[in-house]
C-alpha cells in the first residue's frame, strides 16, 4: 500500500456494502489500521492468534468456539486477540459479538465492528477495497490536459510548476489537479489522474495565493479526469549533465508508477526559456511519436542519403 488507511476511513468505505455498525472501541476510530508497509503482517483474515492480521474476522464458527470456552480461558484469549498487531475486529455472519469481546475492545480502544454479511462476502469486499488502495497513489506535481493529452508536470518545490500550469491554462489548456493529483491504475497499462475533491478548481501560485481557475477562466479550463500519457520533469540547467545523445532525442526515459510505464522527459529550465512553448512542443512531438514518427530518425535518414549522394562512384 502507498498510503496509510485509518480505521474510520476503512469503516466508511465498507459501511454500506457490508452493513457495518460499531459495536465497541469507538475511541480507536482515528488509529491507523493499515500502515503503508508492514512486512510479515497480513492486513486482514480469519481469527488467528499465531499470525495475527491487522483486521481480525470473526464468523459464526469463531463465535461458537468462544461460546464453548470457560469464561477465564475466553477472557485470556480475547486479551491476546486485542493485543498488537490487531487494529480492529469484525464480527460477521449475523452473530452478536460476545460480551467479553465488547468489554475488552472498549478497554483496549480497539474498534469492534458488526456485519450481517457472511465471512466469504466480507473477505471478497476487503479484497476489492485493498486492490483499490494498492492501485492509487498521490504524487507531487501539476496535472493538465495539453492538446488532448494528459500531462503530469513534476519537479522540485519552488521550481515554477504552478506558474507554468497557469500560463498553459491561459493558452487554452485545461487544469485537472494542482499539487497533489491522485493517480489510479484503472487497467494494466492505464493510469487515470483526478483531483482530490477539496482542491478541485483551485491552483496555488506563489505571490498570488489560491486562485479559482473555474471562476477565472470558465468551465472549459477544468477537466475532471484524464489518462496520464506523458511526464515532464523540470530541473535546473546547472543541476544536470545531459548525455551525449540528448542533442538528438532529448532526455527521455520510461517511469513506472503503480507498475504502469509512462514516458517521461527531463526538461532543463533556465532564464529566458519559454517553458509553456517547450511543453506544447514536447506534447506535439510525443503525439507524433505515438504515430510512429521520430524527428531524429528522419534527420539520420536524410544525412545518410546526403552522404550516399556525395560519395564518388568507383
Amino acid at each position: 500500500m502507498n498510503q496509510p488507511a485509518r480505521v474510520k476511513e476503512v469503516f466508511q468505505a465498507l459501511e454500506t456494502v457490508l452493513n457495518l455498525s460499531w459495536a465497541g472501541g469507538a475511541a480507536g476510530a482515528e488509529h491507523i489500521l493499515w500502515p503503508p508497509a508492514e512486512a510479515g503482517v497480513p492486513l486482514y483474515g480469519r481469527l488467528n492468534w499465531v499470525h495475527a492480521p491487522r483486521l481480525q474476522i470473526c464468523g459464526p464458527e469463531e463465535s461458537d468456539f468462544f461460546g464453548r470456552l470457560e469464561s477465564t480461558v475466553r477472557e485470556a484469549l480475547i486479551r491476546d486477540l486485542l493485543a498488537f498487531p490487531t487494529g480492529a475486529v469484525l464480527v460477521c455472519g449475523g452473530v452478536e459479538p460476545v460480551e467479553a469481546l465488547r468489554v475488552g475492545a472498549e478497554k483496549a480502544g480497539i474498534p469492534l465492528w458488526s456485519s450481517s454479511a457472511t465471512p466469504e462476502v466480507v473477505l471478497e469486499q476487503l479484497d476489492h477495497y485493498r486492490h483499490g488502495l494498492d492501485a492509487s497513489t498521490v504524487v507531487h506535481g501539476e496535472l493538465l490536459e495539453v492538446f488532448g493529452l494528459g500531462v503530469l508536470i513534476t519537479g522540485g518545490s519552488g521550481i515554477g510548476k504552478s506558474e507554468l500550469a497557469l500560463e498553459l491554462i491561459s493558452r487554452g489548456h485545461r487544469l485537472i489537479a494542482d499539487d497533489t493529483p491522485t493517480l489510479t491504475r484503472v487497467a494494466s497499462t492505464v493510469l487515470e489522474g483526478t483531483c482530490p475533491p477539496a482542491l478541485s478548481d483551485l491552483l496555488e501560485v506563489r505571490g498570488l495565493g489560491i486562485l479559482n481557475i473555474r471562476r477565472m477562466f470558465g468551465d472549459s479550463a477544468i477537466k475532471r479526469n484524464k489518462r496520464v500519457r506523458l511526464i515532464l520533469h523540470l530541473v535546473k540547467m546547472e543541476e544536470i549533465s545531459p548525455p551525449a545523445d540528448a542533442r538528438l532525442q532529448g532526455m527521455r526515459e520510461n517511469r513506472a508508477i503503480l507498475g504502469v510505464g509512462v514516458p517521461a522527459i527531463t526538461l532543463p529550465i533556465a532564464p529566458g526559456r519559454n517553458l509553456a512553448v517547450l511543453v506544447e512542443c514536447a506534447v506535439r512531438d510525443h503525439i507524433l511519436r505515438l504515430g510512429g514518427y521520430r524527428a531524429e530518425q528522419d534527420l539520420m535518414a536524410r544525412m545518410e542519403k546526403t552522404m550516399a549522394r556525395a560519395m564518388p562512384c568507383e
